[in-house]
């Protein structure tokens, strides 16, 4: 999210890149992730500003599809979904050349998010053996770059706390908190009226009935 690119990604408004984006008209045989992100222009030297671009996260999905040579779809199934034991099957929503929207849109079951964090808290390993690089967990889930919110941050896909606990957030409101230390994982659902990448004052209120779970913890520990 440190590309540089100039992005907008408020939902209500009309003109942003991720409205613009599911309207865009993909050039002729190029995917339209693709196709939308190299016309964008840069507002900043890469490294430099960070700003959230859903249309990023498209893009990693592009690539790691290209690089396995398969769906996102086939290759979640094969390397976590079934070998990790999801209770049921996921759906995701395809653009409109076809490939999964990576930055979004996939229907599970609550409790399979859940299990998706329980992976992800358990160093991303099925059956003892490793799905993920060595390390990449750790620096995923550290701060990487100053999102202008004291206490927080992001890392590598996931929004990261300072006090070592990190989240998969939603734009209505799921989320799927995961606290290493309490050995803790929470999965929620969304019913916010308006969507929103910042959270605003209904991610605050969602922060603090996670932080209310982590003190609750706390006080049964100290029995």
């Amino acid at each position: 999210m440190t590309s540089g690119v100039k992005w907008n990604e408020d939902y209500a408004d009309p003109q942003s890149d991720v409205a613009q984006f599911s309207r865009h008209e993909p050039e002729p045989g190029v995917d339209i992730t693709v196709s939308y992100m190299r016309q964008l222009e840069s507002e900043a030297e890469p490294g430099t500003k960070w700003v959230y671009k859903t249309g990023e996260t498209n893009l990693i999905g592009v690539l790691a599809s290209s690089a396995s040579g398969k769906t996102l779809s086939e290759y979640l199934s094969e390397k976590v979904w079934k070998p990790f034991g999801m209770e049921q099957d996921a759906t995701w929503l395809l653009g409109s050349t076809g490939h999964e929207i990576s930055g979004c849109c996939v229907q599970a079951a609550t409790r399979d998010y859940a299990r998706f964090g329980l992976f992800i808290m358990g160093g991303g390993l099925v059956d003892g053996e490793p799905v993920l690089p060595e390390g990449w967990i750790a620096e995923a889930t550290t701060k990487q770059a100053d999102i202008g919110k004291p206490g927080a941050g992001y890392g590598y896909q996931w929004w990261t706390l300072d006090d070592g606990a990190y989240i998969a957030q939603g734009i209505f409101g799921q989320a799927i908190f995961i606290d290493p230390k309490r050995r803790l994982v929470i999965a929620s659902n969304g019913n916010w009226p308006q969507a929103t990448d910042r959270q605003g004052d209904q991610g605050e209120e969602r922060l603090a009935f996670f932080r209310q779970v982590q003190k609750a913890i706390d006080r049964e520990a100290q029995r």
